[in-house]
């Protein structure tokens, strides 16, 4: 049974039918909160929690349960209430399970997943007792060392979440890694990848064969010295300490299918006036001919779309860095995330952007399925950047990739660049006419107005060959001058 049980509901959970799921363990089970009140947890006599229940999410965004959790959701808006039982304690389980299950039944919904829906009965708990503290202390946390702490998700989509997002934090406050274990058939959202690219932080995915290995590198991993690390080749020396490739890493399956991923940073004045997230909008539009679906500081994205809220967010935060995960709809997966910091320069918005594509697609026309990459509109989204949203730097790759956007646990191969921009502000600054005369074959394009331009470099973007890669690295040496 998982972890995780999530009660999908087209009302509010009012507080009788709350009150009504905590009293699956009976009238006798303690009840504490954390987070000033918006987690509640049942608790064993010692006070330990059993189960712990987050506050409920209004969910405005489409789509959204269907991409993480493969479930049919009630029409928008509706309410998302997560119950993580305590890991090990199959009582624990039980009282998740019927917590939700008495929730949707009382206000109109289902549970997630189907298999964990109990019955409405009060569970047995009478002697059970879980870990003392401090591995109990977080909800999210379910070993704690003094070198990682590691979190067990056991859903579809391993997603930044509330929880998850709480135990990211808590591990970095304490100087510990985060290692995520999940099991085999897991996919993991974008908005955790960069997250986790800090050693000893790991996606760690349970493999028949090979017991445990990392999902973003493939190393076989082991658990030693109190967390889950690489293990040596029997040929590995000192000076070339190689890790064996889980096998079901490598098994490579093109399905055609694509994503076209944008990398960009603007930096604006700071002033009263500035809206953030016109820039990521104005690339969405551009590309897809509408906006992004919705928004959020966790997933689900709860929100729709709207730059004006969103800086409101950030400006609430400020000067502190805010971080916010942006969504697309049905018929055009895409997810990026946002990092706002303030700094000398001024506001810095900080986008990865990835849109998916069906194996229909390809760099010039369609075929079967007809999804056609929008390689032909990237110029005009990136004049639109460098004219109107203080365009820095940006990178335009297309991957081998799904189209769902998730990241699998196995090799999908790295992005190849299609282009290279460069923002008028830091063309001006750059030496002579360094940046105009450049050592590739095909010379960059102006973008803006000619007496401060913008230069967008056009670059090999074929996924079957990494020479896109030699020629960005050219580019890159040439205007530092190396």
């Amino acid at each position: 049974m998982t972890k995780d049980v999530i009660a999908l509901t087209s009302k509010m959970p009012d507080p009788w039918a709350v009150l009504a799921g905590l009293l699956s363990g009976g009238p006798d089970k303690l009840v504490g909160t954390r987070g000033e009140g918006a987690v509640i947890q049942l608790c064993d006599p010692e006070g330990r929690p059993l189960v712990s229940v987050e506050a409920p999410l209004l969910v405005s965004v489409e789509g959204e349960a269907e991409r993480l959790l493969g479930a049919t959701a009630p029409p928008v808006p509706y309410w998302w209430t997560e119950a993580r039982a305590t890991t090990g304690v199959a009582e624990a389980e039980a009282l998740a399970g019927t917590f939700a299950t008495r929730l949707a039944s009382l206000v109109g919904g289902s549970a997630w997943p189907p298999d964990a829906a109990g019955s409405l009965a009060v569970v047995e708990t009478d002697g059970v007792s879980v870990a003392p503290e401090p591995a109990a202390a977080q909800p999210a946390i379910d070993v704690l060392t003094e070198r990682v702490a590691v979190v067990i998700q056991d859903r579809p989509v391993v997603a930044m979440t509330a929880w998850l997002s709480d135990a990211f934090r808590a591990a970095a406050e304490a100087g510990l890694g985060l290692q995520v274990v999940s099991p085999a058939g897991t996919t993991l959202s974008p908005a955790i990848r960069d997250a986790l690219g800090g050693w000893p932080s790991r996606w760690i995915v349970q493999d028949e064969r090979d017991g445990y290995y990392d999902g973003l590198t493939g190393a076989v991993l082991r658990w030693q010295d109190g967390m889950f690390a690489p293990v040596a080749s029997p040929d590995a020396t000192e000076d070339d300490p190689r890790t064996p490739v889980a096998a079901t890493f490598q098994e490579v399956h093109d399905t055609g299918e694509r994503q076209l991923a944008l990398t960009f940073r603007m930096v604006h004045p700071a002033d009263d006036r500035l809206v953030l997230g016109g820039g990521l909008e104005t690339v969405w539009r551009e590309l897809t001919g509408a906006p992004p679906a919705g928004w959020g500081t966790s997933e689900p994205a709860t929100l729709p779309w709207s730059p004006r809220r969103l800086t409101d967010v950030a400006h609430e935060r400020a000067p502190e860095p805010t971080w916010f995960v942006v969504v697309g709809n049905r018929d055009r997966p895409a997810i990026a995330t946002v990092r706002i910091t303030r700094t000398e320069a001024g506001v810095e918005e900080h986008v990865t952007l990835a849109f998916g594509y069906g194996s229909g697609s390809g760099s010039g026309s369609g075929s079967g399925s007809g999804e056609e990459l929008p390689l032909d509109a990237l110029p005009s989204a990136a004049e639109a950047l460098a004219t109107r949203h203080h365009l820095q730097s940006m990178l335009v790759q297309v991957r081998k990739a799904r189209r769902d956007v998730a990241v699998p646990p196995r090799f999908e191969g790295p992005g190849v660049p299609l282009a290279f921009v460069l923002g008028a502000e830091e063309v001006r600054t750059m030496p002579g006419d360094r940046a105009r005369r450049t050592p590739l074959a095909e010379q960059p394009v102006t973008l803006g107005p000619r007496t401060r331009p913008a230069l967008y470099y056009p670059l090999p973007g074929d996924p079957s060959d990494l020479s896109g890669w030699q020629e960005y690295e050219r580019l890159m040496r040439h205007l530092k001058g190396a």
